[in-house]
């Protein structure tokens, strides 16, 4: 636990001064009891004494004098929150290397079954955006809370050659940020796009932020080659860190390379770890491996749970002098109670 005003701790001495206060009143009240003669006389006049009870009250108003003096420091902790809105970006790698069948039954099939039940997975409320990339990127489906529809996209996905991992991470980018004048003309080769036109000078232009500080979106890139094409993901990473966008990038298939063959040609396709390690740790996200299907499937379910909720900083002094009322609150109930007076 942190403190934004840390000096005003120093206000918590004054409780063990009002521990010894309440030390000396008691001694003073046995001072001036009056004697009696007889011990059992005594015992009768006096009836049966309150006991521990009359030290509660007391006590209790010494903690609540403690939780508001520590409120007035306004005390900070780190607390899971639920996302009130959140979309989250796909940039899934659709290049001829994922019909590889290293992992069953082979690479695309495997990515397509994860994202699906990572889809149905999440709150009805959170959006859902499809980019598909291979050479270049396209949008296949614009961020929806309409799950039907995010998965129809996902079916829809062809095999294409090339891998352009800057352009999935950029377009994603555009969709987010249709306002930020991001040039997608070069990754897509279309100007068209959700009915307005990207890149242009008028668009507005955006301040940079703390890299992963924007919680209300996310992108989550799945490939399993190294870029043959299209922009560096390393500029694409820096884009997304500047918009405080976390980048998860998930690695799927064999880290050694696979050979594979098509239509009379082959070649040997090999996971980029390294770009996508530093593409995580540049936004804040985070880089998964998936070696097989089975580990996929449990990639994207730790995923779905760190979507909807965040981890923050947040400065609780209201619980604190919610805790002191009920104290004090409570402390006049029970005076009240056992001895017909507030303490």
């Amino acid at each position: 636990m942190k403190f934004i005003w840390p000096t005003m701790l120093w206000l918590l001495l004054a409780l063990p001064l009002l521990v010894l206060l309440y030390s000396w009143i008691l001694k003073r009240k046995r001072r001036s009891t009056v004697r009696l003669a007889s011990i059992q006389v005594a015992k009768m006049a006096l009836g049966r004494g309150p006991g521990w009870r009359r030290h509660v009250p007391p006590l209790l108003l010494l903690l609540a004098m403690a939780a508001l003096l520590l409120s007035i420091a306004r005390p900070t902790a780190i607390i899971t929150l639920p996302l009130a809105e959140r979309t989250i970006m796909l940039a899934m790698d659709v290049s001829g290397s994922m019909r590889a069948e290293d992992v069953k039954p082979n690479r695309l099939v495997a990515s397509q079954v994860a994202a699906k039940a990572f889809v149905e997975n999440l709150p009805r409320e959170v959006k859902v955006g499809v980019v598909s990339f291979a050479g270049t990127a396209a949008v296949v489906q614009a961020p929806t809370t309409s799950r039907d529809d995010v998965i129809a996209a996902i079916d829809r996905f062809q095999l294409q050659r090339g891998t352009a991992t800057g352009s999935g991470i950029i377009l994603s980018l555009a969709t987010l940020f249709p306002d930020h004048g991001i040039e997608i003309q070069n990754i897509t080769g279309q100007r068209n796009f959700p009915g307005k036109e990207i890149g242009k000078k008028e668009d507005k232009a955006f301040t940079p932020v703390a890299p992963g500080s924007y919680n209300s979106a996310a992108i989550i890139m799945l490939t399993d080659g190294q870029r043959t094409t299209g922009p560096d993901p390393l500029d694409a990473a820096k884009m997304a860190a500047e918009r405080g966008i976390r980048v998860y990038t998930v690695g799927i298939g064999t880290t050694s390379g696979e050979v594979i063959g098509f239509e009379g040609w082959s070649m040997r396709v090999k996971l980029d770890e390294e770009t996508l390690k530093n593409v995580s740790v540049l936004t804040h996200g985070e880089y998964f491996y998936a070696g097989t299907a089975e580990d996929l499937k449990k990639v994207y379910e730790s995923l779905s749970s760190r979507m909807v909720v965040e981890r923050k900083e947040t400065e609780v002094t209201a619980l604190f002098a919610a805790l002191g009322a009920l104290l004090a609150v409570t402390a006049a109930g029970l005076s009240l109670w056992w001895f017909g007076r507030v303490a």
